[in-house]
């Protein structure tokens, strides 16, 4: 079984508050086809956060439409398996399965219930995967994982599984011990215990950290091109782009063979070469910038030699504290010159800072998003790793039955 693994597009990022990323994107799903075509996988395998902000625009919705369309039309042998991210909105992803399942593609949005073990059902295949060359077990984030659960689809497919074909599993969730460098949230993530994701899997597609790497292996091992494992894998392929500039790491896609199940695990890191990179200026290592001149003398010298990428800047206390009032609009205009190729950060890096405030900390949310989120639920998913107390798939209830009740009192009129 050979599988494309990626995650965490977030399409429709704005950066900074000023930057869409629509052709960066597009750089990289140029990049997945090529993939696509070159390696021939039984499966690609998305494992959520598909846009970066749970009501995505509707360019953003054509966006993504478009280009997994597009993917599908070129290789339909190729089997496309997507979750829901913590950033997406499980009810819209879910509300769409049906459409797409048309196209033979597979989108899941909400995770199991949580009494779903007393149903009589048949609910394990609506997570189950079943090709011939293998099984996914297909799942969104979820705030609370119940290891039963995931256990009991696990077990679903050993019973069919009675040729010995691989199996593969999708999560979309913090696991402990993972290098979560580049998440702006690192106090609230909330993480659990790769056993608690059950066990009977032979390769473990995680989402949601950023990072590229091989849970329990050393990140040494990702200067590797190809490297050789026994089943029981379990990866986070990161990111399709750099989300933040504190992703000082290369990005890649996981191409993955597996022979048999319980057999080995063959992964080959795709290095993603992505539009934009992100710099600092000047580098780390050398002496932060002492005055505005020497930032404009630098970012001029950017330009002509870059010509493309992401900018934040360095300063020492002193000139930090002495900067013009119109510094930052100075410099937007300097980079007026490239078209936006060449992208600036305003949250100015200051060294040596003495006052708590002196560095501007990105905050949790963009403005733009607060003004998106017009479901309270919205803001709760997001932040759902603060309150480890909340059960998501309870509060969703809660929420469609005062809203079924308010209908209800509409009608009732």
């Amino acid at each position: 079984m050979r599988i494309l693994h990626t995650s965490d597009l977030h399409i429709g990022q704005i950066m900074y508050q000023y930057y869409e990323r629509f052709d960066e994107h597009a750089h990289f799903f140029r990049q997945l086809e090529e993939w696509c075509g070159m390696y021939n996988p039984d499966a690609l395998l998305i494992s959520g956060d598909i846009f970066d902000i749970q009501q995505p625009s509707a360019a953003v919705r054509d966006f993504f439409n478009g280009s997994i369309v597009a993917l599908h039309r070129r290789f339909p042998q190729i089997k496309i398996v997507i979750t829901a991210g913590n950033h997406d909105s499980a009810a819209r992803i879910q509300a769409d399965r049906e459409v797409w399942g048309l196209a033979d593609i597979k989108l899941i949005g909400h995770g199991p219930a949580s009494d779903v073990l007393e149903s009589e059902d048949v609910w394990q295949d609506n997570f189950i995967v079943e090709m011939p060359s293998g099984f996914i077990v297909a799942l969104p984030f979820m705030s609370s994982v119940r290891t039963e659960v995931l256990q009991s689809l696990l077990d679903s497919v050993a019973r069919r599984n009675i040729d010995g074909r691989p199996v593969v599993m999708m999560a979309h969730q913090a696991v402990t011990g993972s290098d979560i460098t580049g998440h702006n949230d690192l106090g609230n993530l909330r993480t659990f215990g790769i056993g608690d994701l059950g066990n009977g899997y032979d390769y473990l597609a995680l989402g949601h950290i950023h990072r590229p790497q091989t849970l329990g292996c050393p990140l040494s091992d990702e200067d590797d091109t190809t490297t050789t494992y026994p089943a029981g894998v379990a990866r986070y392929s990161g990111s399709a782009l750099h989300v933040s500039c504190d992703e000082q790491y290369p990005h890649t896609v996981s191409l993955v063979d597996i022979d048999t199940h319980g057999g080995t695990v063959v992964l080959q890191r795709l290095r993603i070469n992505e539009l934009r990179h992100f710099y600092v200026l000047p580098e780390k290592g050398s002496e932060p910038f002492g005055s505005a001149v020497e930032a404009y003398v630098a970012v001029d010298e950017f330009c002509d030699k870059k010509r493309s990428g992401y900018i934040r800047l360095r300063f020492d206390g002193a000139a930090f504290a002495a900067l013009p009032s119109d510094f930052i609009q100075t410099i937007y205009k300097k980079l007026e010159i490239t078209g936006n190729e060449v992208r600036f950060n305003p949250q100015t890096i200051c060294e040596n800072k003495e006052d708590e405030g002196a560095e501007s900390e990105r905050p949790v949310f963009e403005l733009v998003e607060l003004q998106q989120m017009t479901n309270p639920l919205d803001f709760i998913r997001r932040t759902i790793d603060s309150y480890p107390e909340l059960n998501i798939d309870d509060l969703e209830n809660d929420f469609r039955e005062i809203e079924e009740e308010l209908l209800k009192g509409e009608r009732e009129k």
